[in-house]
Order: C-alpha cells, then structure tokens, then sequence
C-alpha cells in the first residue's frame, strides 16, 4: 500500500492529534512538538487537571481538519 499521498504536513498534524487525545494528559503532545517545558509542565500537572488536556485536544484535531481539507 503506497502513502505516497500522505503529505508530511498531514502525518504530522495526525500524529500530534493522536498524541493529543491518547498521551495529552502526560504531556506528549508537547515533547513531541519540541515545547518540552510545556511538556514538563503539563506532565506535572495532570493536563491541568483536565482542562489543559481537553483544549489542546480541540486545538489539534481542529488543526488535523484543516490540514485534511487541503
């Protein structure tokens, strides 16, 4: 199976929505977006008790939609 129409742009975007969603809790998403004070910031906290982990999970797969439709 050929992924030669996934773009890296589009990769990219999956895989930090995926990460967001799964991971986001722990900070993942952030370490693996290179912002690894978030990340540590956010693994200390829990996601912000929730609420930080919810918003960046609307933010990437909004994020993920955009890439999608182009």
């Amino acid at each position: 199976m050929s992924l030669e129409w996934m773009t890296k742009e589009w990769r990219d975007s999956l895989v930090t929505m995926l990460l967001s969603i799964i991971l986001g809790q722990l900070g993942i998403d952030r370490f693996y977006r290179g912002q690894i004070g978030l990340g540590i910031l956010k693994l200390l906290t829990a996601g912000g008790a929730g609420i930080w982990w919810l918003i960046d999970a609307i933010i990437a797969t909004v994020r993920f939609g955009e890439e999608n439709r182009k």
